[in-house]
């Protein structure tokens, strides 16, 4: 995880737009797009389906509630920028 990353209070959101058939294959391909990018806590939290494709708005989770939260060690973060 970067430095940046571990900053983060609780989610990193991810819109685009993807080239798509419907809204099914737009849900695929934005899961796939964010596992792809390294992330393993996602969720679609909106999607809108458009003629040629899908306008999404993904979610990766970087903190639940009780997870050890990266920004309580600041002075390691701090120290790696």
């Amino acid at each position: 995880m970067t430095d940046a990353l571990k900053r983060v209070i609780d989610a990193l959101d991810v819109e685009t737009f993807l080239v798509c058939e419907s809204e099914e294959e737009g849900k695929k391909l934005a899961l796939a797009m964010m596992k792809n990018l390294g992330f393993k806590d996602v969720d679609l939290v909106f999607i809108e389906f458009i003629g040629s494709g899908a306008r999404i708005r993904a979610r990766a989770y970087m903190h639940r509630p009780g997870d050890q939260y990266g920004w309580l060690f600041a002075e390691e973060v701090k120290g790696n920028d």
